[in-house]
């Protein structure tokens, strides 16, 4: 499997070359754009402002940074390896603290972290002591050209490496509830409602459903049908909070016992 980077962690005076390997992938149906009468694909056509028209090709592209308005300075890809230091290019690790410390929004992408040839007694020694604590490795590092806030964590003896969203890229909340007198009996039945539906997390139990309706839509394109829309029942907002509780929790106790 080709991984997405190289280089180590390191923490304290212990160094281990690792490299990176994208936990995830897009499932996503791919749709291109087509002019409805002719049914040809639409292509983009890159050009710039002073180049009337012509077509830039992709090797006469680099980036610019504009320093007044109208001049650029130019880098390369070399320019942003030279300004890398080691530490840069190296996963450094600032703090260990407990995972449950971290706030699930700080989040971004997540990878897998496989040790190289040689280094995988001091991997596995890592690994062991951070998920018998239960803490996760705070680091920085420049993935491609920009610094990334990283934790290594571990789960069921697979370390990962999640990157993560600076403090200061995180929004303030929208909404802050403010204080409202919920009644005992409303707090009580939305707890046995919450009890009723707990269950252990299952992750291959949820299934991406619109996209098998899609994939069927496609099919049923292929074959000159029409894309049939199947009846649901409505949500009924009617309901005042304690009904809703009260027939909510009658359903699910219904259903566990059937």
């Amino acid at each position: 499997m080709a991984y997405s980077f190289k280089g180590a962690i390191s923490f304290g005076l212990i160094y281990i070359p690792i490299t990176l390997h994208n936990a995830v992938q897009s499932n996503q149906i791919g749709f291109n754009l087509i002019e409805k009468n002719t049914m040809s694909r639409v292509r983009y056509k890159k050009t710039c402002q002073d180049c009337d028209g012509r077509e830039v090709k992709q090797k006469d592209i680099v980036k610019g940074y504009e320093y007044e308005e109208g001049k650029y300075v130019v880098f390369t890809n070399d320019d942003f390896e030279k300004i890398k230091s080691k530490r840069d290019k190296n996963i450094i690790i600032e703090a260990f603290v407990q995972l449950s410390e971290i706030d699930p929004v700080y989040y971004d992408r997540p990878y897998y972290v496989v040790p190289e040839k040689g280094a995988e007694r001091a991997f596995a020694l890592l690994k062991e002591a951070m998920e018998a604590d239960g803490r996760a490795g705070i680091a920085r590092s420049v993935l491609g050209a920009k610094e990334t806030l990283v934790a290594l964590r571990v789960k069921n003896g697979v370390m990962y490496l999640n990157t993560m969203h600076f403090h200061e890229e995180i929004r303030p909340a929208p909404y802050l509830s403010p204080e409202i007198d919920l009644q005992e009996q409303e707090l009580s039945l939305a707890s046995a409602l919450i009890a009723a539906m707990a269950k252990p997390f299952e992750p291959k139990n949820y299934v991406d459903e619109y996209r098998q309706k899609i994939e069927r839509a496609i099919a049923a394109k292929i074959q000159g049908k029409e894309i049939v829309v199947r009846e649901e029942d409505d949500f009924n907002p009617a309901l005042d909070l304690m009904t809703a509780l009260q027939e909510s929790l009658s359903r699910y106790e219904t259903n566990a016992r059937a």
